[in-house]
């Protein structure tokens, strides 16, 4: 009896929150695997980082001008693609001042592009798409958004990729450095400003408790003249009489000396 029991026990059936349990165990299991698989990188050997110093070195890179409104790098690469191999495509977004405005006052809120690179994995090709491209009509089928826009380009003769991301981080460093800079100019004036407005609230203050205080003196309201200090009363000063000149006892002592003289 205990034997059956057992086998009973054994062979019960197995319920499907136990199936879904083991399910998301597993996929859990296998999710930590692709994690970590993820996260490991394989150093490159010698001969991948030789040959990828090759293609390098035969790589070649073009300049547009200007990226046609509404195109992404999605498309530039399937346009271009159907002339070359393409590695990298690096297409720069407008200001951004820029596209608040245009966002502001249209309907299109895509970002918009305004020049681009597009790296070929030949010097041959990339020269001859930009000689073959520049100043042509991009084309496409009937009724193409870009259909009658015009290809602005130009190939760039011993230009590398990592030259442009050189650029990219100056040009963003530089611009981090000036708004931190705008910044704190923007905070000394706001402080600059609200002492002087301080300033004129404490001076407008004592003017008003000096107009007060002088408004409200006891001399003023009967009418008294104020009673001054000996040490402030200012003495008068005393008139000088210019001396009379005797013109007569002038003459006798000139006639005298004139006489003893002749």
């Amino acid at each position: 009896m205990q034997d059956h029991e057992k086998e009973g026990e054994m062979n019960e059936p197995v319920s499907d929150s136990d199936n879904d349990e083991a399910e998301n165990s597993a996929d859990e299991v296998t999710s930590d695997e692709e994690i970590t698989q993820e996260k490991t990188v394989k150093p490159l050997t010698a001969e991948a980082l030789a040959e990828f110093e090759a293609a390098q070195k035969r790589a070649g890179v073009i300049y547009i001008s200007r990226i046609p409104p509404g195109m992404r790098p999605a498309k530039v690469r399937h346009i271009l693609s159907a002339y070359g191999e393409i590695g990298r495509v690096y297409l720069q977004q407008e200001d951004p001042k820029r596209a608040y405005l245009r966002k502001k006052h249209t309907s299109t809120n895509k970002a918009h592009y305004t020049e681009g690179w597009v790296e070929f994995a030949s010097k041959k090709v990339a020269r001859s798409v930009a000689e073959m491209l520049n100043a042509q009509p991009i084309g496409g089928k009937k009724g193409s958004r870009w259909r009658d826009d015009i290809w602005t380009m130009k190939y760039l003769p011993r230009f590398k990729w990592n030259m442009l991301t050189e650029q990219i981080a100056n040009e963003t460093a530089t611009r981090a450095a000036q708004l931190r800079l705008e910044l704190s100019q923007s905070k000394h004036e706001q402080k600059q400003y609200l002492k002087q407005v301080e300033l004129a609230r404490v001076l407008d203050k004592r003017a008003k408790k000096k107009e007060a205080d002088g408004s409200s003196g006891p001399n003023q309201s009967t009418g008294e003249e104020p009673i001054t200090s000996d040490k402030t009363k200012k003495k008068p000063k005393k008139i000088k009489i210019p001396k009379t000149v005797d013109f007569d006892c002038k003459n006798e002592e000139l006639e005298s000396v004139l006489s003893s003289v002749f």
